[in-house]
């Protein structure tokens, strides 16, 4: 049996970053997760020469030691976050609510006059909150579709806090200047992203790699008395102290020697979270995407938002080739009615039906699906969240990461994460050792 002063479940950023500091200050440490190869959801693969991410990433990072991690260590390439979105076969520039140009005039209209009309007042959930920001004819036509499609609930299920720096507000100056003329400024949270140069958007995260991960290890089980963890294959490994990044409800039903009160288990079972389906297409030609992505409002068009890997690195594909990667996401609250690969064949067919590419273009395709692709903000997320964490403290279990904060962590702050518990550790076992050498 495996023994280690300090397991580490779940391979992604925080994971990775964790294991990675604890290792480096001498603890012997293991790193187990489910996937084959490390990284989360951010890592990459590759077919035919062509190199996927799972799921959109760039770094727009600007902690020092994500920095010294990632961009010090591999060499990227650097691009402006410029998007566009497509509605009703129109391309707009992203944000739509200051970019309303490229609209027919009586669209404009409509969203100008709605935003002009729109009421002030103290949001209880984000469809109001939408509205309180840009009116009832810009939320009911754009954001709350994308909300459906990429959320996959209506907008009043979605509570706020997690809105704060991602979506735009736009004055009326803005509003009516963007109606106006194309010349309007890049209002993204970030003035430039990163992305490696070579190798898909994972490798960002082979400073971080060591002879303490072990891959295809899905946990089945974990005895807290004992210390031990179980995993498919049948390896039982035991442990001084437990860090996570696996996701909360998964983590809560594995424990099996202690009875976890029924509290913690309804909380786990109430937290919400998307899945994901990634329909990855090689092309041998170049494709008309007006940028490295964009959102897609179309209720009846599957993908939320498609992404091009040949425009962040053309080491993505091979010479004179393209690439472009769509998310389709679904949950509970709106379960997958077809197959995969049904869905595959019918979002290549809108994709082409969109003028993206012609059939006679596709070298490859792929489908692939993450049952947890992000954290949905239902209203009772924060009160269920603590009753977990509240629970995880008592049994002395670092939780990190998207999936083990319950937050909507993006890269850095997940590497960050996983670095905080491990200096919590490294400390905790510092002062440990002065007071048993003292005495």
């Amino acid at each position: 049996m495996n023994k280690y002063d300090v397991l580490v479940l779940g391979g992604g950023p925080a994971g990775l970053s964790a294991a990675y500091t604890l290792d480096r200050s001498g603890i012997n440490v293991g790193l187990y997760d489910k996937n084959e190869s490390p990284g989360g959801l951010c890592r990459s693969f590759s077919i035919d020469g062509f190199t996927f991410d799972t799921f959109a990433h760039v770094n727009f990072c600007k902690d020092p030691y994500v920095i010294s991690m990632l961009e010090d260590k591999t060499d990227f390439i650097t691009h402006v976050p410029e998007a566009y979105n497509y509605s009703k076969g129109t391309w707009i520039r992203n944000p739509v609510q200051n970019n309303l140009i490229n609209l027919d005039v009586e669209e404009r209209i409509k969203i100008i006059k709605g935003f002009i009309e729109r009421k002030i007042n103290v949001p209880e959930n984000y469809d109001q909150w939408l509205r309180m920001q840009y009116g009832d004819y810009f939320t009911d036509n754009y954001p709350a579709k994308y909300t459906r499609k990429y959320w996959t609930v209506e907008p009043d299920m979605l509570e706020t806090k997690w809105v704060e720096g991602r979506m735009y507000t736009p004055s009326i100056e803005e509003v009516l200047r963007g109606a106006m003329t194309s010349e309007t400024p890049n209002v993204h949270y970030s003035k430039e992203m990163h992305y490696p140069a070579k190798g898909g958007y994972g490798s960002f995260f082979t400073p971080f790699y060591g002879d303490y991960f072990n891959g295809s290890k899905e946990l089945t089980e974990l005895r807290i008395n004992s210390k031990e963890a179980v995993f498919k294959d049948g390896e039982t490994v035991n442990f001084e102290e437990l860090v996570t990044s696996i996701p909360l409800d998964i983590l809560i039903h594995s424990i099996s020697d202690i009875k976890v009160p029924e509290e913690v288990v309804n909380a786990a079972d109430s937290l919400d979270y998307t899945s994901g389906v990634m329909v990855s297409v090689g092309l041998n030609k170049k494709h008309s995407s007006p940028s490295l992505w964009f959102y897609i409002y179309d209720e009846d068009i599957l993908p939320a938002r498609i992404y091009c890997p040949d425009i962040k690195s053309p080491a993505n594909v091979p010479d004179g080739c393209s690439a472009m990667q769509a998310e389709i996401y679904y949950s509970k609250y709106k379960p997958l009615k077809k197959s995969p690969e049904q869905i595959k064949d019918e979002t290549i067919r809108q994709m082409i039906g969109m003028g993206l590419f012609r059939g006679e273009d596709i070298a490859v395709t792929d489908v692939r699906t993450e049952k947890y692709a992000n954290i949905m903000f239902t209203k009772e997320i924060y009160k269920a969240r603590k009753i977990i964490h509240d629970y995880l403290d008592t049994l002395g279990i670092y939780y990190i990461g998207r999936f083990g904060e319950w937050g909507y962590l993006w890269t850095g702050q997940s590497i960050l994460s996983g670095q905080s518990a491990a200096e919590k550790i490294k400390n905790s076992r510092s002062k440990k050792s002065y007071f048993e050498n003292d005495i």
